[in-house]
């Protein structure tokens, strides 16, 4: 007799992670032992281990891949968002700049606050519904450091009296088959004079270390297709601009039963167990089909 094969569901689980905020820096009017903060994580959302998405099948479902928040002299920025069909995650918002006076960013970790010739400033939230990341940590109050960036599990950590606060970790997750961290919030700078080997470090999951008075002008920048935020720039008294470190860019990850197959926007596809796992890595938009 006629056999007729049905396919299983389109059950699909998601990883997004948005492109991580820039560490703060210092303008050159950023006075003695000005400090910036972290920048925040990139916005966290799964759905894995948990209730799988239900889509069609020759649907076409929009896909987009956060950048990471750009290096900009001492200005941070806010990361950019990653989604795919109605899930948003939102991009890690950019640490306080010393000088400008430049409060640190929401987003979906916050970025972390920091300190110059004016009183600190605060490490901001985050501004997503529902929760994405943690809050940036506060600058130190009587000394020159930055707080670190909010990451997906953890808040920015507060600057103390020897160093930046250390970036917020982010979340584990083995949508890939492998336990991998995304979202650390990126490290405080340290404006301490002579604490030139004191540095705060990046949250787990890509956050950039903040970086120790003197030892260099550029945060690090958070890691690539982790959502890491950067770390915050060196305060260095000296009548030049310093930067903080790019964010790291976002990922999408989807995983899919092995009967289908994705078209359109490229990624890297493995198989695990029953499922496909196709992962997406460069920043930018497209739309995709499931046949």
């Amino acid at each position: 007799g006629l056999t007729i094969t049905i396919p299983p569901p389109l059950t699909v689980h998601y990883l997004v992670v948005a492109g991580g905020g820039s560490g703060g820096g210092v303008s050159a009017n950023g006075g003695y032992h000005a400090a910036g903060g972290g920048g925040g994580a990139g916005g966290y959302r799964t759905n894995f281990g948990g209730t799988a998405l239900t889509l069609t099948a020759a649907n076409s479902y929009t896909l987009t891949v956060g950048a990471g928040a750009p290096q900009a002299n001492s200005l941070a920025s806010s990361g950019s968002n990653s989604s795919f069909s109605t899930i948003t995650s939102a991009g890690g918002g950019g640490g306080f700049s010393g000088g400008n006076t430049q409060q640190a960013q929401s987003g979906g970790s916050g970025g972390g606050g920091g300190r110059d010739s004016n009183p600190k400033g605060i490490g901001n939230t985050p501004s997503t519904t529902p929760s994405q990341g943690n809050d940036g940590g506060v600058g130190s109050s009587s000394y020159s450091q930055g707080g670190g960036g909010g990451g997906a599990s953890q808040v920015g950590q507060t600057g103390n009296t020897s160093v930046g606060g250390n970036g917020g970790d982010g979340s584990s997750n083995s949508i890939t088959g492998t336990t991998t961290f995304y979202a650390g919030g990126g490290g405080g700078s340290n404006g301490n004079l002579g604490s030139t080997s004191s540095y705060s470090t990046g949250g787990q999951g890509g956050g950039g270390d903040g970086i120790a008075f003197q030892a260099s002008t550029t945060g690090n920048p958070g890691a690539v297709n982790t959502g890491g935020g950067g770390g915050g720039g060196c305060a260095y008294y000296n009548p030049t601009n310093t930067t903080g470190g790019a964010g790291g860019s976002g990922v999408v990850i989807l995983r899919y039963p092995n009967t289908y197959t994705i078209s359109g926007l490229s990624g890297t596809t493995t198989t695990v167990g029953t499922d496909k796992v196709t992962t997406f890595t460069t920043a930018g938009t497209g739309n995709i089909q499931f046949n």
